[in-house]
């Protein structure tokens, strides 16, 4: 990639240039765009034109603010569909959007990094709104001191194993309803509540490589039931694979008997509550300078 190159050529005064995107999704599909009327191709990407989005809706601003950043593009059975986009699968996607000399391409330069935001769809187009990379600094960061765990299950600061066969298992859905309700009938060898909090994932079928966290883990009538906090956006059939991963409460108590995991444990669970920081002296209860019990 020559950005000297493309310079060179602007300053001509009669220049050859266009816009190509790349789309890169959390499942790893790379999808390519230009508003050029031909394919270009550049670092393993073909660039196809008759999906391109529109470079006249693309615009950014300084600071954090990302509202006014955005780009339009049309829906397509073949690249960006419906169906994906209700599913979740364009959701935190990479763009990068490049400035390009399309008789070389070669001469190009990076003129936005960042990832896709709030999608919206009218009259078979769509609208996303384009998060550059100052947006993480609008995220807050740092520790609070809780009495609960502040690590994400299985991440570096909790250390648990999840592909340990007591914490997860691959299995096939035996019932489903609306993409949120799961029943399963081989489940017998975890506890009712085991995978409370957790994740299911899909592995294959229509929905493969989406997920939701689960909100209850019951048992009826000899099934057990997983009940999802929200509905997976995608068709889901009896027979599919999916992947359940247990959860976890965040509690020191969880920690050690669940997990055995208790020296990682990133919680506070003998910080003081708010009973013991406004409790004052009481006259049915002896005063002898002692500590304040919880």
């Amino acid at each position: 990639m020559t950005v000297a190159a493309l310079h060179a050529h602007l300053s001509t005064g009669a220049t050859h240039v266009c816009h190509c995107w790349v789309l890169e999704r959390q499942d790893g599909l790379t999808l390519g765009f230009t508003d050029h009327d031909e394919p270009l191709t550049f670092d393993g990407i073909t660039f196809q034109p008759q999906y391109g989005l529109s470079a006249r809706a693309l615009s950014s601003t300084t600071g954090l603010s990302v509202d006014n950043s955005e780009a339009l593009g049309v829906l397509s059975a073949d690249a960006i569909t419906e169906a994906d986009i209700d599913a979740g699968r364009y959701d935190d996607a990479r763009v990068s959007t490049w400035l390009v000399q399309w008789d070389n391409p070669e001469a190009r330069q990076l003129r936005f990094s960042g990832t896709i935001g709030e999608i919206t769809r009218v009259a078979g187009s769509f609208q996303a709104e384009l998060r550059g990379l100052s947006e993480p600094m609008n995220q807050p960061l740092g520790r609070s001191y809780l009495t609960t765990c502040s690590a994400v299950l299985g991440d570096a600061a909790c250390g648990a194993n999840l592909s340990d066969s007591a914490f997860s298992i691959e299995t096939a859905v035996q019932a489903v309803q609306g993409g949120q309700i799961f029943g399963f009938n081989d489940l017998s060898a975890f506890d009712t509540k085991w995978f409370e909090g957790g994740l299911i994932e899909v592995q294959s079928g229509t929905a493969a490589g989406l997920s939701g966290v689960i909100r209850e883990d019951t048992e009826d009538e000899g099934q057990r039931v997983l009940r999802l906090w929200q509905p997976i956006r995608a068709l889901i059939e009896a027979g599919d694979q999916v992947r359940l991963i247990t959860g976890c409460d965040k509690r020191a108590e969880t920690c050690k008997a669940k997990f055995a995991n208790l020296l990682n444990f990133q919680g506070f669970p003998h910080i003081p509550g708010d009973d013991w920081l406004v409790s004052v002296p009481r006259s049915d209860k002896a005063n002898a300078g002692g500590r304040l019990g919880r």
